[in-house]
């Protein structure tokens, strides 16, 4: 029974257990804040991991959010290495039971090697553990929507990981609204496991999408929200102002596309809250996000145990009224007619 009794995130010494939140009904709780496992094996190397993991697990944080594929796109890799680093460091300190391991499956981590099938699903959940080097994962996710693949098809494969103790809950990611209407209907309609998160695209800018879509389904369905992109590829940082900035970055082709009146708005509404909290502008975006009642917990990297320590900082920052508000006005969007 050892490994699987572990079913809420360990509340640290500066961390309230009321401050866990639900992942739909599948038992799961978190504290608002996920750790992206994207830059473990790309911009951060396994000591650079181990050392931001540590500081994650002693703050009182669980959740960590990967891919079988992260980080296949790196020149010299073949994807899998984010999940391996996890891997090594559980097995390290022998503190499976203190995270909560979310990773994805249907990414191409090579030809015909992809999508939501269930001889695909099972193969790809073995060479996960493997990496990984335990005996189950937390929170198992469609990376991909695979239409080819009936709904039926997929969630038996994920009922029979659960069945076996393999996975303990299910969620997506990348799913059209009426692809995730519908699964969620299939699950009903045939007895399946259901899809008990939804890993959206939602920060201070891109709020529309989410919002008007997506949300009120998770809220009618009881789904639990885990965000990516929670700082809009680091625009919300403030360190792209110009174009000069955005040209000179990593991240230039992602971050064009913020350079827009709205998007310098938010930015003004940023610097006037951090002038009145002293607090950076990731800090702030962050703690709006785990202010809105929909997420669960957003999901942001680090590279660096103090990016972590920044990020630790924005869950326990508390906005007022008045700053919420201002920050609501200036990324406000103009909702289109049904």
């Amino acid at each position: 029974m050892g490994e699987h009794m572990q079913t809420t995130s360990q509340a640290g010494e500066d961390q309230d257990v009321t401050q866990l939140r639900k992942l739909g009904r599948s038992g799961l709780s978190v504290l608002p804040l996920g750790l992206g496992g994207n830059a473990m094996g790309w911009t951060a190397d396994e000591a650079t991991s181990h050392a931001v993991l540590d500081r994650f697990v002693d703050a009182g944080y669980s959740l960590v959010d990967t891919a079988d594929v992260y980080s296949r796109w790196v020149p010299g890799n073949v994807g899998g290495e984010s999940e391996t680093i996890i891997g090594s460091w559980m097995k390290s300190r022998g503190k499976r039971d203190k995270l909560l391991v979310a990773t994805k499956v249907g990414g191409e981590i090579a030809p015909d090697e992809k999508g939501l099938s269930a001889k695909h699903i099972k193969g790809a959940v073995e060479a996960s553990l493997r990496r990984l080097q335990t005996h189950y994962i937390d929170l198992y996710q469609a990376h991909f929507d695979d239409p080819a693949v009936e709904f039926e098809e997929t969630l038996g494969a994920f009922g029979e990981l659960i069945a076996e103790g393999k996975v303990r809950a299910i969620g997506l990611s990348n799913y059209s609204v009426d692809r995730f209407k519908a699964v969620l209907a299939a699950s009903k309609a045939h007895g399946l496991p259901r899809y008990e998160t939804l890993q959206p695209l939602y920060n201070l800018y891109d709020r529309e999408e989410f919002e008007q879509v997506f949300a009120p389904v998770c809220r009618e369905e009881g789904v639990g929200v885990i965000n990516f992109y929670s700082l809009a590829s680091g625009f919300l940082t403030g360190k792209y102002r110009t174009q000069e900035d955005v040209s000179a970055a990593r991240r230039a082709r992602s971050n064009q596309k913020y350079l827009t009146d709205r998007g310098f708005r938010i930015l003004a509404a940023l610097d006037a809250v951090s002038a009145r909290t002293g607090a950076t502008l990731a800090q702030i975006s962050l703690a709006w996000l785990i202010a809105q009642p929909d997420v669960a917990a957003p999901i942001a990297s680090a590279t660096s145990v103090q990016q972590l320590d920044e990020l630790i900082a924005a869950a326990q920052l508390s906005l007022d009224a008045e700053a919420l508000t201002l920050l609501d006005r200036a990324s406000a969007y103009e909702v289109k007619a049904a």
